[in-house]
């Protein structure tokens, strides 16, 4: 029975490793909105390790730690150019005030393929001059301790089920809100067509032409879903086909040099 819980446990914690560890600000620490603070982070040792991470984007939250808000996009950059800090100014009006009301997340994407976010703990903004919608509001008012969300590691996940389609990668994409979109894995296409059935991967969506200038969008990137399939490729032999000898051909050949 001990070897199989020990076994159980050593499969699961890959699963909820966080790889990526912030380090600053502290928990609970206030730092002053509109002014330049510097955020830190370390590899825990856990994987993904920073090594095997390419770019991130640092994003605001506040909210819930079952459902966090994202607010503003701080910072975007690679882990080679950034190494493990960067300095961010968070605007005032970015959002409201409230102890512990704010944290940090970085969606990373694995050089393997996946993507991982990380959470930092809740710290507060001092001096915000903004408001929050009264989803977000009502959950700052419920906020006790300063625990972020909890990692969710889908590097793990891809590289452990091979699975296509779950969580937001299944959701529609008119479907998605939030500032990241998800696009579903591409189809690999076939070598001869023999489906019958044509209608559309995703269901269609209204159509409503713009009459005036649109805001610009909030979304700032779309993640597509990493392969789980292989391809090959290969040189073709095959000789050049040799020029026309069409009427136009012999045409063009007069205006020659």
């Amino acid at each position: 029975m001990h070897f199989s819980a020990f076994h159980l446990l050593a499969a699961v914690l890959p699963l909820v490793s966080a790889d990526v560890k912030f380090t600053a600000p502290a928990a609970g620490a206030s730092v002053p909105g509109g002014t330049a603070f510097t955020v830190t982070w370390a590899d825990t040792g856990d994987a993904p390790a920073l090594a095997d991470l390419s770019s991130y984007t640092l994003f605001l939250f506040s909210g819930s730690n079952a459902a966090p808000a994202q607010l503003y996009q701080l910072s975007a950059s690679t882990f080679a150019a950034a190494g493990t800090s960067v300095s961010v100014t968070v605007p005032i009006a970015t959002g409201g005030t409230g102890t512990n009301a704010y944290f940090l997340g970085m969606l990373s994407v694995a050089t393997a393929g996946g993507t991982v976010w990380n959470y930092s703990s809740r710290f507060t903004l001092t001096g915000m001059t903004g408001t929050f919608d009264a989803t977000v509001a009502a959950a700052v008012k419920a906020v006790s301790g300063t625990s972020g969300p909890p990692t969710v590691n889908n590097v793990v996940s891809n590289a452990a089920t091979g699975s296509v389609g779950d969580g937001a990668w299944a959701t529609p994409y008119n479907l998605q809100t939030g500032l990241t979109k998800y696009a579903p894995m591409q189809p690999v296409p076939p070598t001869a067509i023999t489906a019958t059935n044509t209608s559309p991967l995703w269901p269609t969506s209204a159509v409503q032409f713009a009459t005036t200038f649109l805001p610009v969008p909030s979304e700032v990137t779309t993640l597509t879903q990493s392969n789980t399939y292989s391809i090959s490729s290969r040189a073709n032999t095959a000789a050049a086909a040799s020029s026309p000898t069409n009427d136009m051909q012999r045409f063009l050949n007069r205006w020659k040099d």
